[in-house]
């Protein structure tokens, strides 16, 4: 069997055709616009996200199947009759409705994360659906005329390819909307958004019918980062992979049963046919690669292989420290206020001193997601990452001393692709081979995490 996996994801859409046994290669690669309209807000062009789409599956050749992961949390508004987008895609970086969900009431947060296990925060879909309706004038003429559907992109990609207006039960975890316990759209936490439930899609299993594009049936959609997880080869409890993207995300299978609350939040890893649901525990750090492109954007390096030596101690061993809050903190602070944070330097700090600062405050912040899904389920030996920043033998070192755990970077970096692969039913462990290993080292010490936890403080809250 050849798959097309179809990432769709922050910065691109990329594909790969993928064989029985694990062989692969990269069918095509398309790099979208980033729209920044205002402070804080983030959007893409939904009919050029269509066309890449387009545009890598032809480039794929003869498929038997297809598979499609998605951004998660980014969302739109359409017309049900023409399928046309009413409004640009709301990225799941945008933070727009970040000062109308703090002037809520504390205790809908709290029912928030009773019902779907999430906070109220402007990462998720749920505000933003509700944003578009009360501001972009041609969707609420829908909702007014009965032709309006809302949803994540996943669910646009479909209806328009397809002809499926369906989404799967992970990236309906994603939204702030659904009930976690009967995995349906929640009537109370669309009701709290605003969100009318009967413009939202079908809720369906990951290997559900999607329909086809063309005369190919499309097979799996998913989370990019669910995606991942499977393609990681996480399975049991205490599974956990990280990917370095945009922003960095952790995600630990926690098992059949939804985990407990914690500093982390609960969301469905996949619901399979036949199968009972999977649930992951989840935690990000908004600005990761994000932060690194900023970094290069003014000069502090020109090139990734700037990244993979550094000579001398750590920066922040030597009180050089950077917090990467440029969108603010994700979990477990929920900081959209919090402000990036350069501190420590002198008249001999330099550029690649900034740099490496920049790596090791993205390291830390994930080291904290580490600690915080270790106090929810037991995690397993050894931690495995993608993304970008795993190809930087500096940053994979430096993450294992600073989390004090063995960190694994697969030989294959498109996991998502390859967890779509596997989803889809084919067999792919010979890309799974020959990791490289990172153990810890013993060189970030209890005085380093004390200095990037003051520093962090004195990020926080900034810009109230």
């Amino acid at each position: 069997m050849r798959v097309a996996a179809i990432d769709q994801g922050t910065t691109s859409t990329r594909c790969l055709v993928v064989e029985e046994g694990g062989e692969w290669r990269v069918a095509g690669s398309h790099r979208h616009g980033q729209h920044h309209p205002a402070p804080g807000w983030v959007e893409h062009d939904p009919e050029e996200l269509i066309r890449n789409i387009e545009a890598v599956l032809q480039a794929a050749g003869p498929v038997d199947v297809i598979g499609i992961a998605n951004q998660g949390e980014s969302c739109l508004a359409w017309d049900a009759r023409t399928g046309k987008a009413l409004s640009p895609v709301i990225v799941w970086q945008d933070a727009r409705t970040a000062d109308n969900l703090v002037k809520l009431d504390p205790a809908l947060e709290k029912r928030s994360k009773e019902v779907c296990g999430l906070p109220l925060d402007p990462y998720f879909s749920a505000s933003k659906l509700a944003w578009l309706i009360k501001n972009v004038p041609a969707v609420a003429s829908a909702l007014a005329q009965g032709h309006l559907r809302l949803g994540t992109t996943d669910a646009f990609f479909l209806d328009r390819l397809c002809g499926s207006f369906t989404t799967d039960l992970a990236t309906a975890s994603r939204t702030g909307l659904l009930d976690l316990k009967t995995g349906q759209w929640s009537s109370e936490m669309c009701e709290l958004h605003g969100v009318p439930v009967g413009c939202l899609p079908k809720i369906s299993t990951v290997d559900g019918d999607f329909g086809k594009i063309g005369d190919t049936p499309v097979k799996v959609s998913i989370v990019d980062q669910q995606g991942a997880l499977y393609g990681h080869g996480c399975r049991k409890p205490g599974d956990c992979k990280i990917t370095f993207g945009t922003g960095a995300f952790l995600l630990a299978v926690s098992g059949n049963e939804r985990p407990p609350e914690s500093d982390l939040l609960p969301t469905v890893a996949w619901h399979r046919n036949g199968e009972n649901v999977t649930y992951a525990i989840e935690g990000g750090v908004y600005d990761a690669g994000a932060a690194l492109e900023w970094a290069r954007n003014i000069g502090l390096f020109s090139a990734l292989e700037e990244l993979g030596v550094f000579e001398g101690p750590s920066a922040l061993s030597r009180g050089i420290v950077f917090v990467p809050a440029l969108s603010g903190l994700a979990a477990p602070y929920w900081d959209r206020q919090a402000a990036p944070l350069f501190v420590g330097m002198d008249h001999s700090t330099d550029r690649r001193d900034m740099v490496r600062a920049v790596l090791e405050g993205i390291a830390m912040l994930t080291v904290g997601l580490i600690e915080a899904a270790s106090k929810v389920t037991e995690l397993g030996d050894s931690i495995s990452i993608d993304g970008g920043l795993s190809q930087s033998s500096y940053f994979a070192q430096f993450l294992a001393s600073a989390s004090n755990r063995t960190i694994t970077v697969p030989p294959m970096h498109e996991l998502t692709a390859l967890g779509l692969a596997e989803l889809c039913g084919i067999d792919v462990g010979a890309s799974r081979a020959a990791a490289v290993t990172f153990k810890p080292d013993g060189t970030v010490t209890t005085e380093d995490h004390r200095r990037f936890n003051h520093a962090v403080e004195r990020a926080r809250g900034w810009k109230n």
